[in-house]
Parts: structure tokens; sequence; C-alpha cells
């Protein structure tokens, strides 16, 4: 019998994981794993990490297998919130749980596991796993789950060969209502229980407060840049090769507040990010106003009117080779290669038609149709057909 040490959040997908595993005679422990203190933050009747163990024992209770709690708050503080509040005074806008995968539940937790002896590390994630051989050597492959609605492989974007080849997906052939109807019928307390929306297991954080404790509120404007700007109507200047056009079209227009007109105030442009809507309270415009761009430095917000707005879209985005990563790292391009891929930059978009291309500094993806709301920090991520093959920051 095999060891799989489960990562069990109290919710229903991990639950129906370790009941799965149970089910196909591997030797199953559940392991909760505790990244967050600090209660002042936390909505607190939103699922409170207290209520999530609790749960996750009585599963654990009614599985018969043991069970335990892991206090992972200091590594979680410093390899993810402490890489939050730098991100966000970079004016970029990190992604935690893609980190939080990386870096806490398939690292940290996933070297706890082993040392007490597990071969693997299972979790509730709607993904799958696939093993081909190539030149005698085995590869494993990131795939999407058979759940297209609840596809998580994004949110796996930056596992590397050596933590997928210890992972199993036990849930990645299920869909959500077939986990439900799972849980239910063995009577697990989970069964009903709604999925949390929160910051990786820190529970319902109000992201706002969550960064005052580190960033000051600092007044500054809101700058409406309208649909006539002249920079979204320049032509395009003729280019002597291919990297030089890309640099172009991924480039980040600079905006400054005279190209446009003071609409309101904001307590900190670190808080925004691009594409977003809610928070700015300006009223009085035909349609709502849209994040563009956010300048930390001299803390103000640009924006534009609707969803169509030109500011919004761009097809071109970079990639930086120290921020670049391949899980098939023997599908690695060279300089100068190009790969024609899927992509997306954030979870649940549909998957798009893209090329990528590698150049000497890193690498572009250039989109077949603009994308809305490219936002530096996030994560770009390029599959072959449902295998997820590799992502990188935006930059």
């Amino acid at each position: 019998m095999k060891r799989v040490i489960v990562g069990l959040s109290g919710g229903v997908d991990s639950s129906v994981a370790a009941y799965v595993l149970k089910e196909q005679g591997y030797e199953v422990i559940g392991l909760f794993m505790k990244n967050w203190h600090d209660d002042s933050v936390t909505i607190s009747d939103e699922c409170p990490w207290l209520d999530d163990s609790n749960d996750a024992m009585l599963v654990a209770e009614k599985l018969g297998i043991p069970f335990q709690t892991v206090d992972l708050s200091e590594q979680y503080k410093e390899r993810i919130v402490d890489y939050m509040f730098k991100e966000y005074e970079k004016g970029r806008t990190p992604n935690p749980d893609v980190l939080c995968n990386r870096e806490i539940k398939f690292d940290v937790f996933m070297k706890i596991a082993m040392d007490l002896g597990a071969d693997y590390v299972a979790t509730g994630h709607y993904c799958r796993k696939g093993i081909i051989t190539k030149k005698g050597k085995d590869i494993y492959q990131l795939l999407a789950g058979k759940d297209t609605n609840k596809d998580q492989s994004y949110f796996l974007c930056q596992l590397s060969q050596e933590q997928l080849s210890k992972t199993l997906f036990p849930i990645g052939e299920l869909t959500k209502p077939e986990v439900r109807h799972i849980a239910s019928k063995i009577g697990l307390v989970t069964a009903d229980k709604k999925d949390s929306q929160g910051l990786c297991f820190i529970g319902k954080v109000r992201l706002p407060e969550f960064l005052q404790q580190q960033l000051k509120p600092k007044e500054g404007v809101i700058v409406e840049i309208p649909e006539s700007y002249s920079k979204y109507h320049q032509l395009s200047p003729q280019f002597d090769n291919k990297e030089d056009e890309l640099a172009y079209l991924s480039r980040k227009i600079k905006y400054s507040v005279s190209d446009g007109k003071v609409v309101g105030k904001h307590q900190g442009a670190h808080y925004f990010t691009k594409g977003q809507r809610k928070g700015l309270a300006v009223g009085g415009t035909v349609e709502p106003l849209f994040v563009i761009d956010t300048d930390v430095d001299e803390n103000v917000i640009y924006t534009g009117q609707g969803k169509s707005h030109p500011g919004l879209y761009k097809k071109v985005l970079f990639v930086t080779n120290d921020e670049l990563h391949w899980i098939r790292e023997d599908l690695k391009l060279n300089v100068s290669e190009s790969m024609e891929v899927l992509a997306r930059i954030r979870y649940r978009q549909p998957l798009e038609k893209a090329t990528l291309y590698k150049v000497d500094s890193g690498m572009y993806v250039v989109f077949q149709n603009p994308q809305s709301a490219i936002t530096e920090g996030q994560f770009v991520a390029w599959y072959l057909d449902d295998e997820l093959v590799g992502s990188g920051v935006i930059s």
C-alpha cells in the first residue's frame, strides 16, 4: 500500500479526494494546513480557518483516516504575504493562489508529507496528471480537469516535473456535481458546503484592509482618458524585424494627468488593478469607468469609460527569462523559435489562440485577438490541447 497524504482543506473537493484514494486502496492520511493567524483582516463569519479545520477533522473521522494539523503560517507570511505586499507596492497585481500552490502546498507541505513517509501528496484540484515516456524517461503532464467548468490547471501552472511526479489529483476525472453527489451519498459534513472564495487558505480577506496594514493610504487623483486620445490612433511605425514589432505592440502606454480630465480622488494607486470597475466611487459618466492603468510612483489612477475602451486592450505581452517556467522542459523554446498554443491570462478565461516567440531576454505571447486588462504580475499559462505546458509572470 502506497501512502498518500491529502491536503484536507475542509472543503468538499479534498474530502472526496481522500475518499476516492481510500477506495483505490491507498493508505491515506489527512493533513490540514493552517496558514494564517490574523483575524483582524478576515471577514470572520466567512469560513475562518477554525471551521475549516473542524470540518476536515470530521471528514477524516468519517473516513477512518489519521488526521493532524500543521501550522505553516510563518512560511506563508514569508513566501506569500510579504511577496504580495512587494508586488502591490511595485504596482503589480500578484496571484496568491498560483504562488500558494508552488510555494506552500507543493513545496513546504510536500516536504512535510515526504518526511512522514508519504509516496505521494494529493489535493482536491480539478485537473489530471498524465505520464508519457520520451527517450526512456518518464515525463509528467498537467492536464485540464474533465469538468471544463471547474478546470483548475491554471492555478498549478508553476509546478515542476519533480513536484508533479509526487502528486495525485483524485477528482480530476469527476465533475463538481459528481463530487457533491459522492459526498452526500457517504454522508460527509462538507457535501453542501459552498466553495471558499477566499485567498488561498486565509479565508475571505478584505483586500484593501489587508494591504493597508503595510501600504499606507495616500490621496491621489483619478483621471479619465478619452477614447479619442491620440496614442490610441497612431499608425504603427515600420519595423526592421519581428522582435522590434513585438516590443512595440507589448509596450505600456505612458499616460500623464494632462492627457485626460480629473474626475475624482482615491486613497492609494496600489490598491487598484487594471480592469477594475468597483471601488472608484465616480458617478455621472455615461458608461462605468474601468481602471486602464495605475501609476504608483505618481499615485495616479487612469480610467476609461466602458469595457470596450481602447486603453484596456492589447494583443501582445512579455515574460522575462527569470519569470518564465516550463512544466514540459522537453518542449522549451530556443531563441527565435516559435510555437502555436492556446493561452489564458486569468482563471476561468476561455483558452485563446496565441503564438509564443522566444527572444534573448524572454518570451512574447502574441494573441490572435486583443485581450482585455493584461495585468502585470498575473500569470499567463499556455496549453497544447488540454495540456498545460508552461507559464510566466506578465511583465
